[in-house]
């Protein structure tokens, strides 16, 4: 049986096939079992020189699921799914060099940064590699995810590819599909001014979140903002038929109306007063 490894920052070397090494304890094909070769790892730069197969392996196991990545991401040769030609002891690829980084990382944040947090819980929690990973090679948030997309590719990308994670990794807990962390990314997106995709991306929202009375009142604030008056209306009561005490929502929806009675127009109290 092969394990998935990632490569990190190990070499499994072994002397001669197991196969042939079981032939020779058992005695078969005429010849006398020889004492197997100590297994020894090589070009060990972090893990001690020491270390057992067994657990080396089980933390290479540890770091591919983690990532959700194969051998061939850090370590360099093969196929990509077998272990055929792999040069588990080169250090060619920068992914196994940044690992090794990033495993004394966490040994500063283990050893040195957290047994200075006053109160910590019991059992000690511990910084791994899938606290952050989470099965990603690379540990973005889904709103940094979709705001890089926004920004290089325009939002309807970036809506499209919502879809797509929302379709394929709800279950997987690689991203947060909560509210709240798309209605972030509209915030920054409005707040660099993008106000169009920041509406974009609360409609979306609005359609995974139909009950959701604070995505309503951000569209209405961006439509005001916008200088979009009835839409911003529209929006502000719609906070209100879901949360019929939102003072916010009733307080822009004053103002708007009165300032629309201001510029000669029929005022409208009555809709507010209504609903209080």
């Amino acid at each position: 049986m092969r394990y998935r490894l990632l490569p990190i920052v190990a070499v499994l070397v072994l002397v001669g096939p197991a196969s042939a090494t079981e032939d020779l304890l058992h005695g078969r094909g005429g010849q006398t079992a020889q004492p197997e070769t100590p297994w020894k790892g090589k070009n060990l730069k972090y893990f001690p020189k020491d270390i057992s197969r067994d657990r080396l392996t089980q933390r290479m196991r540890e770091f591919s699921f983690a990532l959700g990545v194969r051998c061939q991401y850090c370590h360099a040769g093969g196929n990509g799914i077998t272990f055929d030609g792999v040069d588990f002891s080169s250090d060619e690829k920068a992914s196994k060099r940044k690992a090794r980084a990033m495993l004394r990382m966490l040994d500063q944040v283990n050893r040195r940064l957290l047994p200075e947090v006053p109160s910590r819980a019991e059992p000690r929690v511990e910084v791994d590699c899938v606290t952050c990973h989470r099965g990603l090679p690379l540990p973005k948030t889904l709103q940094t995810t979709l705001l890089e997309i926004a920004n290089k590719d325009g939002v309807a990308a970036a809506v499209a590819r919502y879809r797509e994670l929302r379709r394929d990794e709800m279950g997987t807990g690689r991203y947060d599909f909560g509210e709240w962390e798309i209605n972030e990314l509209a915030r920054q997106l409005a707040a660099a001014n993008d106000t169009a995709s920041a509406i974009a991306i609360l409609e979306m929202n609005g359609e995974f979140y139909p009950k959701s009375a604070a995505i309503d009142f951000q569209l209405g604030e961006l439509h005001r903002k916008r200088g979009e008056r009835d839409r911003a209306l529209k929006s502000y009561r719609a906070v209100l038929d879901k949360a019929p005490d939102h003072e916010g929502a009733k307080k822009r929806i004053e103002e708007l109306e009165k300032s629309q009675g201001s510029n000669g127009s029929p005022g409208s109290q009555g809709s507010v007063m209504a609903r209080k």
